[in-house]
Parts: structure tokens; C-alpha cells; sequence
């Protein structure tokens, strides 16, 4: 899938436009060397021009990874490959970020409670060296987004209230961590975990042995 490539890949510039020890953990734990420079997109896209929470994601994502792209050109230094990450919650059509505060997150969770809610984690990875054969273009753009159904089980107000209380749910898409205390809110899934996390680590590999088996990392640049 991907450990057959590692050799070729360690070679390579791999950023990573995030911030998130999460993603940088999972990153790091597939064998790839990467360097955080977090993305300074505002993340203000407007979610009612999106047809769903899925597409809003990778539209967030793909914005990211493009600041952090003309940065790099900026500065003179171009990654072989950038890598942009969005994760949302979705309930009743509703889209959950990252909560305001603790008040936000409690609404967050208590919306959550007893019921099953879709996240989604959108993500682009540009290679600023090739073109898109699409547009005859540079940079190369591959972006795809996964949906994972997550249900919560009933939550007591207090055990909200604690949790919000806790701060682990600040940062986090939807309120809540599957990988800390918040997993244990959690019946069940039917997907990625990893996804919940905000990585969508075998779709990610997916894509990279496609884009390498193209020749996209090996070929000589456009």
C-alpha cells in the first residue's frame, strides 16, 4: 500500500499544512518524515455554497494546502508534497466545527447524545512541481473527502459538564476527542476510526500509491 514506497517518499519534502499532533502522529506513524507549517487560511468559507458537509471539508482542506503552497513559492523552497486536512461533525444537516467555547462545546455534546452523526475529513495534497493534466496547470491537486458514522451513547449532564470542564474538547471537530475521555461516549462505529481522529489514514495511503504508481513523485517535473 504505501511501507513499499517509503524508501522513495523519505526522500521527498512532505509538509504538512496542520498544526494537529493528531495528524502529525498518524503521518509519522505511516514511516513518512514530515515538516508542520501550519496553514493561516481563516477556514470563512461559507458552508450553505457547499451541497454538503463532505465537499465544505475538502473545499477548507484543499484552501489550506494552497496558502501553504504559494508560502513555499514565496520563500523559495517548494515541498514535494503538501498535505491539508479539514474534519467536521455532521448532525441533522447541522455542521459542527470546533467549539467557541465551553458552553459551545457542551451544546455540541449535548446535541450529540444518544444519537449516531456522520464526521468528515477532507483532504488535499498538492505537488507544487507537476502539473494537473486536467488544466495543463502547476500545482498537481488531488483532493477526496471520507464520511465515518459515529454513534454516541447517552450522555448524563454531568458527565457534559465534566467533560467541557476538562478542555479536551477544544480543538476538536464536534466537541469531543474518540482518541482521549471522549471515547468513551462512543458505542460504535461504521468507517475510518482514524478518520474520527481527523485523518483518514487508509484513504491517504490509497491516494499516495496512486499518485506514485503515476509517476507524480518519480517523473521529471513540468
Amino acid at each position: 500500500m504505501l511501507i513499499q514506497h517509503l524508501p522513495l517518499l523519505s526522500s521527498k519534502r512532505i509538509v504538512l499544512a496542520s498544526a494537529s499532533p493528531r495528524r502529525s502522529e498518524l503521518l509519522r506513524g505511516l514511516g513518512l518524515k514530515v515538516e508542520i507549517l501550519p496553514s493561516t487560511f481563516a477556514e470563512n468559507l461559507e458552508k450553505s455554497a457547499f451541497a454538503g458537509a463532505g465537499e465544505y471539508a475538502v473545499a477548507t482542506a484543499t484552501q489550506k494546502a494552497i496558502e501553504v503552497f504559494r508560502r513555499t513559492c514565496e520563500a523559495g523552497k517548494l515541498a514535494d508534497l503538501i498535505v491539508a486536512a479539514d474534519t467536521v461533525v455532521e448532525i441533522d444537516t447541522q455542521i459542527l466545527e470546533k467549539p467557541l467555547d465551553k458552553e459551545d462545546a457542551m451544546r455540541m455534546l449535548t446535541s450529540l447524545s444518544g444519537c449516531k452523526h456522520k464526521v468528515y475529513s477532507g483532504v488535499a495534497l498538492v505537488l507544487p512541481s507537476f502539473s494537473d493534466p486536467a488544466l495543463d496547470q502547476s500545482p498537481l491537486i488531488r483532493s477526496f473527502w471520507e464520511e465515518t458514522v459515529v454513534e454516541f451513547a447517552e450522555l448524563e449532564d454531568e458527565a457534559i459538564h465534566a467533560y467541557a470542564a476538562s478542555g479536551e474538547p477544544m480543538g476538536k471537530a464536534g466537541g469531543y476527542g474518540i482518541q482521549g475521555i471522549g471515547g468513551s461516549f462512543v458505542k460504535g462505529i461504521e468507517g475510518c476510526f482514524f478518520n474520527v481522529m481527523g485523518f483518514p489514514v487508509h484513504r491517504f495511503c490509497v491516494e499516495v500509491d496512486s499518485l506514485v504508481k503515476s509517476g507524480a513523485f518519480s517523473a521529471r517535473p513540468q
